[in-house]
């Protein structure tokens, strides 16, 4: 009786398993096929919501810049302990004019993506944004120890003797 037992849960543990890959997909499905049918100077904001749907993101400087995204990952080789590793990696970039037109597409894949250096400094404004953001809060910090600026007074009367 325990044989049999045996033999059917390694039957069902077995039938369960399988060859197949398990994907992750996230964005735009298809998107190297849809941006296709894009045409420059004659698709318009509407046809591009009907074709690709909402943008996966705006640009935080202009509104008209829109992101597609479709990153697709699976599950790597054994010896890598089943890390996720991502085999296709597809950005869309639209340019749209005031009149609501695609003016300009910019297509990358994951190869485009491998070339693209970033660098690792920040720009000068970041640096200016960051002392901006601790100059307000020592003030804030400053007005909560000392609400009514006693400290202040008293420190100008010292050093005026």
């Amino acid at each position: 009786m325990k044989k049999i037992l045996y033999i059917i849960l390694i039957f069902f543990i077995v039938t369960n398993c399988t060859t197949k890959k398990v994907i992750k997909h996230h964005g735009v499905p298809f998107l190297e096929k849809k941006q296709a049918s894009l045409i420059i100077d004659k698709s318009n904001k509407n046809d591009i919501k009907k074709l690709l749907g909402l943008p996966s993101t705006k640009s935080k400087f202009d509104d008209d810049v829109w992101i597609y995204i479709e990153r697709k990952q699976t599950q790597s080789q054994l010896k890598n302990l089943g890390k996720m590793k991502i085999f296709k990696n597809d950005i869309l970039v639209l340019e749209i004019d005031k009149y609501g037109l695609l003016k300009k597409k910019t297509f990358y894949d994951l190869q485009d993506m491998n070339k693209i250096k970033i660098a690792n400094e920040t720009t000068k404004s970041g640096l200016l944004k960051n002392r901006f953001i601790y100059d307000f809060m020592s003030s804030m910090r400053q007005k909560v120890n000392d609400p009514l600026g006693q400290r202040a007074k008293k420190r100008k009367e010292a050093n005026q003797r």
